[in-house]
């Protein structure tokens, strides 16, 4: 009977270890079915009533090809790489960063002087996609002369929770 039971008890466990493998796998089909569902969910309006015949073939793909494509998870950086101000509390007339509209994720950014990341010279507001900053002063003053920066760009989501963070060295130089 010993032996009866043993039997018994390792197909228990057999079947077990396969449930559990079961769920697993639908586990994981689920959760890769979801991040494909969401990545694929553009806020982009999408085209309608657009057949594809021999007469519009070329310029549709064409309209295609043209359109940037940025993967999710990843950010493209538009922005000035120099910026000057008159006096280190004047708005400067060439600074600017961009969220580009195929960007996935809308940003913060903060300003720190290169080799001091603890104190940020300027902290953004949140960059929508396709939205601009512009006239941008800093919000600690800098003395005359050229500072080497590092801009340290944060991607948000829906929550405006950070996702992930981007760094840029750029510089910055104040006249007076």
């Amino acid at each position: 009977m010993a032996k009866e039971d043993t039997v018994s008890e390792n197909s228990g466990k057999v079947k077990i270890i396969i449930g559990i493998c079961i769920a697993l796998i639908v586990v994981l089909v689920a959760v890769v079915v979801l991040l494909f569902v969401k990545g694929n969910g553009s806020k982009k309006e999408a085209k309608r009533n657009v057949v594809v015949t021999q007469n519009n073939a070329e310029q549709i793909a064409e309209e295609l090809i043209s359109e940037p494509y940025v993967e999710p998870g990843y950010y493209t950086t538009e922005m000035s790489t120099t910026w000057h101000f008159s006096t280190g509390d004047a708005v400067s007339t060439d600074a600017y960063v961009r969220n580009n509209e195929g960007n996935t994720n809308d940003v913060y950014f903060d300003v720190f002087l290169e080799g001091d990341e603890e104190e940020p010279v300027l902290e953004s507001p949140i960059i929508p996609r396709g939205a601009e900053l512009k006239d941008i002063a800093l919000d600690k003053p800098l003395e005359a002369g050229t500072h080497p920066c590092v801009m340290v760009y944060h991607l948000v989501d829906d929550n405006q929770n950070s996702v992930s963070t981007l760094r840029v060295g750029f510089t910055i130089i104040v006249e007076n």
